[in-house]
């Protein structure tokens, strides 16, 4: 594997995450009625960062392989899908809209597994453990909304520092 294509793809993914320090989840995600089986606070940065390095490695072994365009087409709608879903949940606090984006979401990591396994089985493996994640935070983000159906997301309007 080329090191440099990967720490592209790192590059790439670390970019994407970096909306997690624009949109914390602050005040108001912990003021959230959750249920029983959330995860850990803890968990959430030790699952992404793990997922990030698996799936920078599964873009950098697929990359310079032959028929990797369906594979290469869905690593990068994941990754755009997985950089629009904190802004919208975190930043707007618009639970419901984000539920179109996490099934968006969902889909490209699908998507993804299944062609970097048709293309490289350790590139396929190396997808499931998002695929597991982004299903429990799909759940989760549908289970918060049906405990919090009073929550008002917020409007551009109100993210005016003026």
């Amino acid at each position: 594997m080329d090191i440099w294509l990967f720490l592209l793809f790192l590059a790439a993914t670390f970019a994407a995450g970096a909306t997690g320090g624009l949109f914390p989840t602050g005040e108001w995600y912990k003021s959230l009625n959750k249920p029983s089986w959330t995860p850990p606070n803890w968990l959430f940065p030790v699952a992404w960062t793990s997922i990030y390095l698996l799936i920078a490695f599964a873009g950098a072994r697929v990359a310079v392989l032959d028929g990797n365009a369906y594979a290469m087409a869905f690593w990068g709608l994941q990754i755009a899908f997985n950089t629009l879903w904190t802004p919208v949940f975190f930043g707007l606090r618009n639970m419901k809209a984000s539920l179109p984006i996490m099934a968006g979401l969902w889909l490209a990591v699908l998507g993804a597994t299944i062609t970097h396994f048709q293309v490289d089985t350790l590139a396929g493996l190396a997808f499931v453990p998002y695929l597991v994640w982004v299903t429990v935070a799909a759940a989760l983000n549908l289970a918060m909304l049906r405990l919090n159906p009073d929550q008002k997301a917020l409007q551009l309007r109100d993210l005016d520092p003026s």
